[in-house]
């Protein structure tokens, strides 16, 4: 019996035995297989989410994770994703039984880097490492330094830390909202939300001393609602977090926010990204893209087996620049550095470089335009000067024509005058006599009259040849008309030195806008240059002036003689100044007679008649055709 009974219990510790190996197969072999699966795979990295996918915060954190590990390892790596769902459950039970499934599930896929998304999340993965990642690197995110040492994280859970520092958010509301008297602090019901209203309340402490502080907490949403509604014009709002309101129902923080921020009566600033966009004014945040990039860097450092730090996830004051135009909150007090977002560019920032660009060429065209300006008033100057020299030019050629013509000129007016003498003394025989003879004396007294108005006429002719003018004057005159009286003053001329001068008038009024004086000044200049050509030729000396109207509706002076002509290679000069021909000339006169009919948008040509003899044409433009 005791032989038997040994040997029953050497059977049942074989037997144990070989169930205790049994058991380690089960357990090592699979553990090796999943082993052998490590060889030249993608590296695994889980992701995991304290609520549901509907919180933006983490979700947003986690895109981005997501985002730049795909980006920087070409998309080879295994992203795994859990929403452990610990707002709405979080009861023991539930944690163990989720510890437990997430166990199972990812027996044969260990994770190689665990990323903790949330406060919740890190003491999840710090209480079941062993039985989910045993050799994971964990990287831990979403709350900061002083919230991990109360967890009392191991040394090697590297966190991504966020400052949520209330005073930076509340200090962004004071220079926005300078007059502001009260302070409403807003937290939820939710155990984090009561901690995150505890902590408001010590960090406030000193600031909130300056203004009528009330902090509103375990009140339906209906409630925050109505309180929001009804807040001083002059306060500054500051929400923190409702997960859960007083009747126990949960909510999505951002939500809860839109509907205080829908109908309250004061500016609402709160220290998550999040909340802008539903109603906020902004606050000092965490955006939540740029933790997620933080963390996905740790994550790829840990992967390559490079040794990894706590790091802080940057912060920066953020607003809504349509909740500032709501509010009436000036973007001049704005710290240096805030970002606004929804801020519609003014002009000049969004056309910056086609302002620029424009800018820039207008002040181009407004230096050509001084310049422009400038080189015009000189240029007006220049020609003010340049004509007044010419009406001083104009006029001692008018004096040496008076010159010129002063012997024939004196000898036409001897005429009237002896006439008029001679008529005088017959006059006066005929009244002493017995019987005076009235009608004679009547007659005579009528010569005398016509005398006198011809000495008149000369006189006249040649006070306008001498006049001295300082400006233009502008003058509607018949060319044909002008001719006429240039050949009264030319006769006397004329008749001195033997010629016939001829007259063949248009048979039309020839108007043009001139100043006449200086036009019968051209008039003279050519004909006395024509007598003098006349000077050597024979019995038959002819001076021809005739006007008439040219095809393309000018007015046409032209004046020829019975002269030799000129020469074919001086045609290029005779218009040049200080060209003569003449012993005692100054070679003035055609560069004159050039000058004054340019001036007056004419022309003036040389040509030789074939009958020989000389050719001057002057084409001056109709008054008629300078009115159109």
């Amino acid at each position: 019996m005791g032989v038997l009974r040994n040997s029953t219990c050497l059977r049942q510790w074989l037997t144990s035995v070989g169930r205790l190996c049994l058991l380690l197969f089960v357990i090592y072999v699979p553990a090796a297989g999943g082993q052998a699966l490590t060889e030249n795979r993608s590296p695994r990295v889980l992701v995991l989410y304290p609520y549901d996918e509907r919180i933006a915060a983490t979700t947003v954190a986690g895109e981005a994770i997501r985002a730049r590990l795909l980006d920087a390892t070409g998309g080879k790596i295994d992203l795994f994703s859990e929403f452990l769902d610990l707002a709405r459950f979080p009861e023991g039970e539930y944690v163990e039984r989720m510890a437990q499934f997430l166990g199972e599930k990812y027996v044969r896929h260990r994770p190689d880097v665990v990323v903790a998304l949330g406060e919740q999340s890190a003491k999840f993965i710090v209480e079941h490492r062993a039985a989910l990642a045993r050799d994971a690197k964990i990287i831990v995110a979403g709350f900061n330094k002083s919230t991990a040492l109360k967890m009392k994280m191991p040394p090697d859970v590297i966190g991504a830390f966020t400052e949520f520092n209330i005073i930076k958010t509340a200090a962004l509301a004071r220079r926005l909202h300078p007059s502001a008297r009260h302070l409403f602090v807003l937290g939820g019901s939710s155990e984090f939300d009561r901690w995150w209203l505890e902590t408001a309340k010590a960090e406030l402490a000193e600031f909130s001393k300056n203004y009528d502080t009330t902090y509103l907490e375990d009140l339906t949403i209906e409630e925050f609602v109505a309180k929001a509604a009804a807040f001083p014009a002059d306060s500054i709002v500051l929400a923190l977090t409702i997960f859960q309101d007083r009747s126990g129902r949960n909510f999505i923080p951002r939500d809860a926010v839109k509907q205080i921020t829908a109908t309250a009566s004061a500016p609402v600033f709160g220290p998550y990204s999040t909340y802008i966009d539903y109603g906020s004014v902004g606050g000092n945040v965490v955006t939540f893209e740029a933790l997620g990039e933080s963390v996905a860097d740790l994550t790829l450092d840990a992967l390559d087996g490079k040794p990894i730090t706590h790091v802080q996830a940057p912060h920066f004051d953020v607003v809504d620049a349509r909740q500032l135009k709501r509010w009436g909150l000036s973007e001049q007090n704005l710290p240096p550095g805030t970002f606004q977002m929804y801020r519609q560019p003014t002009f000049l920032e969004q056309y910056w470089l086609t302002v620029l660009v424009v800018s820039a060429v207008i002040t181009l065209q407004s230096v050509f335009i001084i310049i422009l300006l400038f080189e015009r008033r000189r240029r007006r100057t220049a020609e003010v000067e340049s004509r007044h020299r010419l009406l001083e030019v104009i006029h001692l050629n008018q004096s040496a024509t008076a010159g010129a013509l002063s012997a024939s000129i004196a000898h036409e007016l001897n005429q009237p005058l002896g006439a008029i003498r001679s008529n005088a003394e017959a006059a006066s025989i005929v009244l002493r006599s017995a019987c005076p003879d009235l009608k004679l004396i009547e007659q005579i007294l009528t010569d005398i009259q016509d005398d006198d108005q011809r000495a008149h006429d000369i006189i006249s002719r040649m006070r306008g040849l001498l006049k001295k003018r300082a400006e233009i004057e502008w003058q509607e005159f018949d060319l044909s008309e002008l001719t006429a009286t240039a050949i009264k003053i030319l006769k006397g001329e004329a008749v001195r030195r033997g010629i016939e001068v001829r007259s063949k008038p248009a048979r039309e009024p020839l108007l043009v806008r001139a100043d006449k004086i200086h036009v019968q000044q051209v008039v003279l200049n050519i004909a006395i240059n024509a007598m003098d050509a006349m000077t050597k030729a024979g019995n038959e000396r002819k001076l021809t002036l005739e006007t008439r109207l040219t095809k393309d509706a000018k007015a046409e002076l032209s004046i020829s003689d019975s002269g030799d002509g000129i020469p074919d290679d001086k045609f290029a000069t005779i218009f040049e100044p200080f060209y003569t021909t003449k012993a005692s000339g100054t070679g003035l006169g055609l560069s004159i007679a050039r000058t004054i009919v340019e001036t007056y948008g004419g022309r003036i040509m040389a040509s030789n008649g074939g009958d020989g003899g000389a050719v001057f044409r002057v084409v001056l433009p109709l008054a008629r055709a300078e009115t159109r």
